[in-house]
């Protein structure tokens, strides 16, 4: 079984300042020690870079790219795979939805993930397993 994360999880788990971090680091580390495959998205790990790059600095940066990333298989979106994900995004009609949600939720469905490590409600809602399991932690329509 494989495990989708987004950027929402991997902010968690740099933030040590985060109410949030705690519970993300011990999520973080179950996965590493399963036999589960831990998958992102090239849009999430843009979306991720640029997100710790302006609120924790380029150390967390560094940090993920070393410690983080190579822990992944990532599923790199060609422009069929944004096409869909901006359909998507454009009937949703919603403001606090963005594109690379959409992209996430469309290589989720594509790769046969039903489980994500998320703390944005979106996912939920989509019909997605979470973990956590009790959402929302964390402010799902303005973390980003």
């Amino acid at each position: 079984m494989s495990i989708f994360v987004d950027t929402s999880a991997f902010f968690a788990l740099l933030d040590t300042d985060a109410d949030e971090h705690r519970q993300a680091s011990e999520i973080w580390l179950d996965l590493v020690e399963s036999a589960d495959g831990i998958v992102s998205s090239s849009y999430v790990l843009l979306e991720t870079v640029a997100l710790i790059q302006r609120r924790l600095g380029m150390a967390a940066v560094a940090a993920f790219e070393a410690d983080i990333v190579p822990m992944l298989s990532v599923a790199w979106l060609g422009a069929n795979d944004h096409s869909v994900a901006m359909q998507a995004l454009l009937t949703a009609g919603r403001r606090q939805l963005s594109l690379v949600d959409c992209t996430s939720f469309e290589t989720m469905r594509r790769l046969g993930i039903d489980t994500a490590f998320t703390l944005d409600q979106h996912f939920a809602e989509q019909g997605f397993d979470c973990l956590p399991q009790s959402q929302p932690l964390a402010r799902s329509q303005d973390h980003q």
